[in-house]
């Protein structure tokens, strides 16, 4: 049986293409729903996905640490749909902090996003995550704080 929840959770990803506010109403009140004690899996996409349609880089700093919380909670066992996440995860932490001009821990969460690299298959999502690692490195040597453009 297909997850119903995650179909939900992407149909409201895909709002964030076209209409970033219907996709943060859409992901918050999944959000909501789920609760504190929802899947981890659901609760860490859910916060990935809102942290990207965020306006201000503080609270898309806020929801990176969310979905980061969501895969470390107490008692989660880290399975491999959860091991997955991690150089992601990390490499919008490294964005956000980077955003908010704290290029110190901005470059930590980059090394520990090149850690997590042997998850990743040598596929087009494996290779989206390491082009993006050089772009904030890359912003990061030019301790720009701007918004760097989409994939």
């Amino acid at each position: 049986m297909a997850d119903d929840r995650m179909a939900d959770i992407y149909a409201a990803v895909r709002l964030g293409g076209f209409d970033p506010e219907a996709a943060r109403r859409a992901l918050t009140k999944l959000w909501d729903d789920i609760g504190e004690g929802g899947d981890p899996l659901h609760r860490c996409v859910i916060a990935h996905h809102l942290a990207d349609v965020q306006d201000q880089p503080e609270d898309a700093l806020r929801w990176d640490q969310r979905a980061l919380a969501a895969v470390f909670g107490p008692g989660i066992p880290l399975d491999e749909g959860l091991r997955g996440f991690l150089p992601s995860l990390y490499l919008n932490l490294a964005d956000s902090h980077r955003r908010v001009g704290d290029f110190e821990m901005a470059r930590m969460q980059l090394v520990i996003a090149r850690g997590h690299l042997d998850v990743l298959a040598n596929d087009a999502y494996g290779a989206v995550i390491r082009s993006g690692l050089g772009h904030v490195e890359a912003a990061l040597e030019l301790r720009s704080m701007e918004r760097l453009p989409a994939n």
